[in-house]
């Protein structure tokens, strides 16, 4: 295994005039982006006296100089700390204050010393490539700021054998070639946007950068002009492509290979839409967290009848369903979902690692089951289950259920204080709906009645205007609670 540094720099020089980045307006080949990544260096070594260790905050921005940025980093050893150009004040001091960078790029804060990514632009490229050295893959890469389902941001570190196993094992499931374009359309200051372009980047590939999928014309445009062959989406990316211009997507099911979905749960009649619309592209959805990159993987044609799950473990990734004492718990019976291999995280920044793994094993905190042929079944969040006179209660299961009614817009389940004082805790409802008048909950329960037991029924409901969610689309429930 190679950094992924490393694999990019020899990919230009096996395929030098090969198209790397492409933002829509500049396009520079393997060679070029080589010949950045080492400029980028020597600027931020000469200029700004970036060193090993160092840590370095970049607004991660979909422009070519980011990527030369980025790789550069790793090329000095120094650590990328990529972050959303329009991070706000209370997050970035929160950064700041765990990771103690020397530098920014293309973020300005006026108490350290700042970088402007024109200077990188300007910079005549280096094609001598003689004398690299590449970094340790035992050496932190990345610290990636989780959201969070509390929004509370933790610093996931990840060593640069992390990522180029998440790379390895993402590559080797999707299937993706190195003739492939990809179009990121992604945050790339997300674990999901930045590792597509990673996986995409190390394998050789062309790499079209969309700014967002916002402008639903362009990004069908962009698939017709780059004649793009395969993406990563959040689901909510789904909806909007949908709402936006219907089932266009099928006009592209010869030419897309793959799409890579991920980050928030799918409803299983989306999934159903989207092979219809494509049945001859490989869709992939992955199940992982920043810290444990795509821990489990299903591909939906193969896996038509088990659209309900989140797969099996990935290549090269083991996952144990575990109890409360980290024993490994039999198929068919709940218990966290604790993730072990290369792509795991070497631990949060300044945290001990006491609370996040059992022994090698990293514990996500989630809630789930694995069935006789290795399918695992996500139920909640560990920190989200309601606890109903002793009984554990998925509020996704609540939910499921709940948006069935059609008036049911979106929705979210959480604990509350069983009023009674004999239960612990029931389950309360929040509804979004714009019809409220259909909402009788006496109705409501029997049907309820007829799919959950009756420990699992809502016995408060409350209508809001939204759910409250990250970025990404996670549900953030413990914010209503």
């Amino acid at each position: 295994m190679k950094p992924i540094v490393e694999q990019v720099i020899e990919n230009s020089r096996s395929n030098p005039d090969k198209i790397a980045v492409c933002d829509g307006k500049s396009a520079i080949s393997f060679a070029e982006l080589a010949g950045m990544i080492l400029s980028a260096k020597e600027t931020l070594v000469s200029s700004y006296h970036i060193a090993k260790g160092d840590a370095i905050i970049i607004a991660a921005d979909k422009q070519l100089e980011f990527v030369g940025v980025y790789f550069a980093c790793h090329l000095i050893g120094a650590i990328a700390l990529p972050i959303a150009p329009d991070t706000n004040e209370k997050r970035y001091d929160a950064i700041k204050d765990r990771a103690h960078p020397v530098l920014t790029v293309g973020f300005y804060d006026g108490q350290i010393p700042e970088a402007d990514f024109s200077e990188f632009a300007e910079r005549k490229r280096i094609a001598d490539h003689s004398g690299i050295v590449y970094p340790s893959l035992d050496d932190v890469a990345d610290i990636m700021f989780t959201t969070g389902t509390t929004g509370e941001p933790k610093g996931v570190q990840l060593t640069h054998r992390n990522i180029a196993a998440a790379a390895r094992n993402i590559n080797a499931f999707v299937q993706n070639e190195a003739e492939d374009v990809e179009m990121i359309a992604l945050p790339v200051s997300h674990s999901f946007g930045i590792g597509r372009m990673r996986c995409a980047l190390s394998n050789g590939q062309t790499v079209i950068m969309l700014g967002s999928f916002a402008n639903v014309k362009r990004f069908f445009g962009f698939i017709e002009r780059y004649h793009v062959t395969g993406f990563g989406m959040v689901p909510a990316s789904w909806a909007l492509l949908k709402r936006m211009s219907g089932m266009k997507i099928n006009e592209y099911k010869e030419q897309l290979h793959y799409i890579e979905i991920g980050s928030a749960p799918m409803p299983t009649e989306e999934k159903q839409g989207l092979m219809d619309a494509l049945p001859n592209t490989r869709i992939c959805m992955h199940y992982g967290l920043t810290e444990a990159s795509r821990s489990a993987f299903m591909e939906f044609h193969e896996c038509a009848d088990r659209l309900t799950t989140v797969g099996k473990q990935t290549p090269n990734m083991t996952i144990s369903i575990k109890d409360e004492n980290g024993i490994d718990l039999p198929n068919g019976v709940e218990g966290e979902i604790c993730v072990a291999g290369d792509a795991v995280t070497v631990g949060y920044l300044n945290i001990s690692k006491e609370k996040s793994f059992w022994d090698m094993y990293f514990r996500t905190g989630d809630w789930g089951v694995r069935d006789d042929d290795g399918f695992i079944t996500l139920k909640s969040r560990k920190k989200e289950l309601i606890n109903v006179g002793g009984k554990k209660v998925s509020p996704m299961e609540v939910e499921a259920v709940l948006m069935d009614f059609d008036f049911v817009e979106d929705c979210a389940c959480v604990g509350i204080p069983d009023p009674e004082g004999i239960l612990g805790e029931v389950v309360k409802a929040y509804l979004v709906t714009q019809e409220p008048d259909k909402a009788d909950w006496g109705e409501m329960d029997r049907r309820i009645g007829e799919r959950l037991e009756s420990y699992k029924h809502p016995a408060e409901y409350a209508v809001v205007n939204e759910i409250p969610k990250t970025s990404s689309g996670k549900v953030q429930r413990l914010l209503l609670k």
